[in-house]
């Protein structure tokens, strides 16, 4: 396939032209590139999210039986940089984030990422039965969870897809899986119940170590939750919280209740408590959202 065959897909307006101009470029090259099946924008730009100096992210697709060869990708990524890129193998980034590229170019900062058509198409055919995966040392802060395929793929706007391999994709997430919403609810409702049950007993001893991290950890199961509640795919805990505080279903105030609590959780006995209890009517208020659909495994006092 040559570039011509290439069509122009519109890009969002708030790319700048010497990004759009990179982006062509890059998807010029890459549809050239044997093995790649398809490039789409992602991110920030594709989600509507992007702030000025956002980077650009795309996603290169390949069907593991015949995958793209990184060093065509390592080529293609020097010929628009100005500092030499990284470049990795696949998977290298670990077994969701895979691997990909961090390219330098005179428009600013683009990611490559890979990704596995395979490994995606199967995801989602799990997500839609209910099934999830949370992969906790994959990225910081709160390791990755699978629901980000799904996300990404919601998103994304395809830019070279002459196979429709993305846009077959994209069809399959278009409406919220039921099943994966109350497993997420139920599950996430459940971690943070457990979570408490220990923060108490934490606290009680004056232990800020153990109750700042039941505190963080009960934050990210509510995030999860109510993601789900709202049936919208989570991408990013980076603007988690800004998005939650535009929900339909979400507690009164949660992003501001959320952050004191996490700002401030105490260094004695009586204080750590006291953010126990916070966080602890908190949960109250996201499992009342769920109605009679959360089906508790422990009794809180």
């Amino acid at each position: 396939m040559t570039a011509e065959c290439v069509p122009d897909p519109p890009l969002p307006d708030a790319l700048p032209a010497e990004k759009q101009a990179v982006i062509r470029r890059l998807v010029d090259a890459l549809a050239q590139a044997p093995g790649v099946a398809a490039v789409v924008l992602g991110g920030s730009y594709a989600s509507g999210g992007a702030r000025p100096g956002s980077d650009v992210d795309l996603g290169i697709y390949y069907h593991p039986a015949a995958p793209f060869a990184v060093a065509d990708i390592a080529a293609i990524a020097a010929s628009v940089a100005v500092a030499p890129p990284t470049v990795t193998d696949f998977y290298a980034w670990g077994a969701w984030v895979n691997g990909g590229a961090w390219v330098q170019t005179a428009a600013g900062k683009v990611d490559l990422l890979y990704r596995n058509l395979e490994q995606v198409a199967e995801t989602i055919a799990a997500a839609s039965q209910g099934s999830v995966q949370h992969d906790y040392p994959q990225q910081p802060p709160y390791g990755f969870y699978s629901v980000i395929y799904l996300a990404e793929t919601d998103i994304c706007l395809p830019l070279f897809d002459p196979g429709g391999a993305v846009a077959a994709l994209k069809a399959r997430v278009r409406d919220y899986p039921e099943a994966l919403r109350t497993r997420i609810v139920n599950d996430g409702l459940w971690s943070a119940e457990f979570s408490l049950l220990h923060a108490g007993s934490f606290a009680a001893a004056g232990d800020v170590y153990t109750t700042a991290g039941c505190l963080t950890r009960i934050a990210t199961n509510l995030t999860q939750v109510l993601f789900a509640l709202n049936r919208r795919y989570f991408l990013s805990d980076k603007r988690a919280l800004a998005e939650i505080s535009a929900f339909p279903l979400c507690p009164e105030g949660y992003t501001r209740q959320v952050s004191a609590i996490l700002a401030a959780p105490g260094s004695d006995a009586d204080t750590l408590a006291q953010t126990v209890a916070a966080m602890t009517a908190l949960w109250r208020q996201a499992v009342a959202l769920t109605g009679d659909s959360y089906r508790p495994r422990f009794v809180l006092p």
